[in-house]
């Protein structure tokens, strides 16, 4: 079990600013992330506001172990059956694509880590019934998450309620991809299921900053490390999914969401 370290008032102060920034940029992001909008623009746009606000982007470059080589991008973009860490290329959005906008940015020295999902051009006409619930879904399992991190629960109390509202929507956790605690590194311990893998896991201690990030699939949830660029998940069966994520503070009352405005 990791030693919690637990953050100063001026420290979680830059946590909330790094995290309200992180949030303005997602915001953004989202607004462009259009029918027609290029994958790769949407990583320099990114970049370009990270790095404007004097800020870094966390992401790109970074090699954890095991990693082939560090990853080249700023922005996760995942679009369709890319279930987590897509390369943003030359890809063009279209109409109905699910597509999860995934950044982290460093403010101060400090680590905040979220992201969105967008359904391309909405459901008009009711065409993307199932897409608009998938989204609908995967924000609610997150919030349903978030609310498990109080004092005195343990880590697979978020995996079994979030796997709980999920199934009974229709639809299933990836159970692989999990959160972890964030602040000082870009993923450090605990780290956080977000399926029923039963009772225990570490204690939530107070002071806690914790990135909770359920993806959730149309299909059967399982996925594959892309031979292609040895990054990209990819669902098995071919099925959309998709991801919101929020950095969180355990207090010691209810969680704070870092990553919001």
């Amino acid at each position: 079990m990791a030693k919690h370290k637990s953050y100063t008032e001026q420290e979680i102060e830059i946590l909330k600013e790094g995290g309200k920034r992180l949030a303005t940029i997602l915001q953004t992001l989202g607004e462009n992330c259009v029918e027609g909008a290029v994958a790769m623009e949407l990583d320099s746009l990114a970049e370009k506001m990270i790095l404007s606000n004097g800020d870094i982007p966390v992401f790109k470059n970074y090699q954890p172990d095991g990693a082939a080589y560090p990853f080249p991008a700023s922005l996760c973009v995942s679009i369709n059956d890319v279930v987590a860490h897509g390369i943003p290329k030359d890809e063009i959005l279209k109409r109905g694509d699910v597509v999860s906008l995934d950044l982290g940015l460093r403010h101060n020295g400090l680590v905040v880590d979220s992201a969105i999902s967008i359904l391309v051009g909405g459901n008009k006409n009711n065409e993307h019934g199932l897409e608009q619930k998938l989204l609908e879904v995967t924000k609610k399992a997150l919030q349903i998450g978030i609310d498990q991190c109080v004092v005195g629960n343990r880590v697979n109390d978020i995996g079994i309620a979030i796997e709980k509202y999920v199934v009974k929507q229709g639809f299933e956790v990836v159970d692989i991809l999990c959160g972890h605690a964030v602040g000082r590194e870009i993923h450090s311990e605990p780290i956080i299921p977000h399926a029923d893998y039963g009772p225990g896991g570490e204690r939530i201690l107070e002071g806690m900053v914790l990135a909770i990030e359920p993806h959730i699939s149309m299909g059967t949830g399982q996925i594959s490390l892309s031979p292609k660029d040895e990054w990209s998940y990819i669902a098995d069966d071919g099925a959309k999914s998709a991801q919101f994520e929020h950095t969180i503070l355990v207090t010691s009352e209810n969680p704070v969401i870092i990553t919001t405005f």
